[in-house]
């Protein structure tokens, strides 16, 4: 199967980790990961390769006021996920990096969504490495743009988030991807299925609980995200859609596990919840793409925010 060529702006470069030995008994992600290049092997029956590509963006976290160095995430992500030892026979390709440079968000994501878009077509399991939340709104555009939402299946978004980044403002940042989405979805004639596990109330303003109420948004506040409970929300979501877009804000989990984001969370959700969620995603059978956002390594300690990204991308690609 031929890769199809993609607007990416930096070409995959190899990866590196520890080395045991070769073959399957000492296999790690670093020998397992190949370039998005020429051809690659056909998954299983249950297993569609998957493909791993960048954004590098942190201009939708400066337009919101953040503090910027996301668009160096997945270069740690990678490094992070590189030496882990890689235990399942799906085949992974990397497609390098779409880099957002001198302010120009909308054209990157547009170049992001057709590399996305271009690889679902394809079959492959997506899985995008931010940058900022303005991650999720490049998703969108490739997940939407896909033969699968085309022909006309339900597509669902899932974000393990803080947050509903659903601000009104005049330009795109990384708080307005949610509200984007949902006038697309309505240009498009459909209406916009989103969900929301993790949500700080004394960090979403009333403004942004009645824009989620006005547009039908599903959330768990952070407080009652216990494991069953998380699990009861995700299956309810689950059980309404075809095609599942799972999106993760690390600023969902404490602070004292993911301190490298944009936005440290005083509470948060437990890892071990937020690590279930993904494998219900994975097992629902029903996870078309994924993304994972706001890694900041210029404030992350002993790269433990890196640590717990790389984790979560072995989970879902498992």
């Amino acid at each position: 199967m031929d890769f199809p060529a993609l607007p990416v702006d930096v070409q995959p470069r190899p990866w590196t980790g520890r080395y045991d030995g070769d073959g399957e008994a000492h296999r790690r992600w670093w020998q397992a990961v190949t370039p998005a290049t020429g051809k690659t092997v056909l998954g299983s029956a249950t297993q569609r390769p998957a493909v791993i590509l960048g954004f590098c963006s942190d201009e939708g976290v400066r337009r919101n006021k953040g503090r910027t160095g996301a668009a160096a995430a997945p270069a740690a992500i990678r490094s992070a996920l590189g030496p882990l030892a890689y235990h399942s026979e799906r085949p992974v390709a990397d497609a390098g990096d779409v880099a957002v440079r001198d302010g120009e968000l909308e054209a990157g994501q547009a170049r992001a969504g057709l590399a996305v878009a271009a690889l679902l077509d394809g079959g492959r399991l997506t899985v995008l490495l931010g940058g900022g939340h303005e991650t999720a709104y490049a998703s969108y555009l490739g997940v939407a743009g896909s033969r699968a939402v085309r022909d006309g299946q339900r597509l669902g978004v899932l974000n393990l988030d803080a947050h509903f980044d659903l601000r009104e403002e005049a330009a795109p940042s990384s708080g307005t991807p949610f509200l984007q989405m949902a006038r697309a979805e309505a240009a498009a004639g459909r209406e916009l299925k989103y969900a929301v596990v993790g949500i700080s109330e004394p960090n979403n303003t009333r403004a942004l609980f009645s824009t989620a109420d006005e547009l039908g948004v599903k959330y768990l506040l952070d407080e009652d995200c216990t494991a069953a409970a998380a699990e009861a929300f995700v299956a309810d979501f689950l059980s309404g859609i075809d095609v599942l877009y799972l999106t993760i804000d690390l600023d969902v989990l404490p602070a004292a596990v993911a301190p490298g984001v944009s936005a440290p969370a005083a509470y948060g959700v437990p890892l071990p919840v937020i690590s279930a969620v993904c494998r219900q995603a994975v097992a629902s059978g029903k996870l078309l793409h994924a993304d994972v956002a706001e890694l900041n390594p210029a404030f992350d300690i002993d790269n433990r925010t890196a640590r717990v990204a790389a984790r979560l991308v072995s989970i879902l690609l498992g």
